[in-house]
């Protein structure tokens, strides 16, 4: 009786897009193991945090160190707005002359590309780029440091927007403060979803899963911190200063969470992933393809070759995978 009503739900959600597509999504981040990628981004994420502020910190004080009023009003700006632990953090600078501050500067930059690595690790993962066609050791570091550059950038202008909307009492300066937020975390998607993924993206290709991600950051920004609060005045109880940890650990996780199910859209979008099955046998072909690809993904080398055929498949069953219309990577 329990298998019937299933299956015929299944028939249901599968005919209807509205309902195959958003399970498409959920079930293909459970395919990926989601929950663990984006784990492995907040473990690295948390270890990158405090190098890459101290390197921000540092560079700021050398663009800006003639205005001092204005270094403290940037530093003090972004610091501040980060969720968590913003009013208990004080940043210093690396300091040095010539060579010893640039060795300086470039070993903490290191030391902070650990968490676009995993982004990177996780963006081949769920779109399924075989580990032959993954970058390689100096492609990888330049792409991490391409998007610290950017998303450093855009910390600092978000900090400015963010003081315009919370510094205002009328609405407006508020609303205003929230579109630019949501116009930056746009654009940063965007950026991320092409550049983290050796896959060859089009604007178009990112832009469903970019905008719902902008979406829900910015909201998780507006009221996320309280969710983070309220946990974290449970935690203090118990475990005192090391609160702020599991505080910041639930943030960076939270965000991660959202990012990499935002790109999954993309993922079901472009590569026609959908509808899936809920209750198997038999398998579909959004199932198949998705098996397909995982096999394909262990792909080692340029030679090696992987086939997946499946019982009760027709005598197409053998034939090679049709892409969908996305580039496959060529260069970096």
């Amino acid at each position: 009786m329990l298998q019937r009503w299933l299956r015929a739900i299944d028939r249901y959600q599968q005919r209807r897009r509205w309902l195959a597509f958003p399970f498409a999504v959920n079930k293909k981040f459970g395919d990926d193991q989601g929950g663990y990628l984006a784990a492995l981004i907040a473990y690295y994420g948390f270890f990158s945090l405090f190098p890459l502020l101290l390197v921000f910190t540092s560079i700021l004080g050398l663009v800006v160190h003639k205005d001092s009023s204005l270094y403290d009003s940037i530093k003090h700006s972004a610091v501040r707005n980060f969720p968590v632990i913003g009013k208990d953090l004080s940043l210093g600078t690396i300091k040095g002359n010539g060579l010893a501050l640039g060795v300086g500067i470039a070993g903490t930059l290191w030391a902070g590309l650990g968490v676009t690595q995993a982004a990177q690790y996780a963006m081949n993962e769920i779109w399924d780029v075989p580990l032959t066609d993954r970058p390689n050791f100096l492609i990888s570091r330049a792409r991490g440091l391409l998007m610290l550059a950017i998303l450093g950038t855009m910390t600092v202008v978000s900090s400015f927007a963010s003081g315009v909307g919370g510094s205002g009492a009328n609405l407006p300066l508020r609303i205003a403060g929230i579109a630019v937020s949501f116009v930056l975390n746009l654009g940063l998607f965007l950026v991320a979803y092409r550049v983290l993924t050796r896959r060859n993206l089009s604007w178009a290709d990112v832009f469903p899963g970019a905008i719902t991600a902008a979406v829900l950051w910015t909201v998780l920004q507006t009221v996320g911190g309280y969710y983070v609060t309220h946990q974290l005045k449970n935690a203090s109880n118990t475990y005192g200063t090391f609160a702020l940890v599991i505080g910041l650990l639930v943030w960076i996780y939270l965000g991660a969470q959202l990012t990499l199910l935002c790109a999954e859209i993309n993922v079901v979008k472009v590569r026609h992933l959908w509808p899936r099955s809920i209750v198997q046998p038999p398998v579909i072909e959004g199932d198949k393809h998705v098996m397909r690809a995982a096999a394909e993904t262990e792909r080692r080398r340029p030679e090696e070759k992987i086939h997946v055929s499946f019982d009760d498949s027709d005598e197409q069953q053998d034939q090679p995978r049709q892409e969908p219309p996305y580039r496959q990577a060529g260069s970096s």
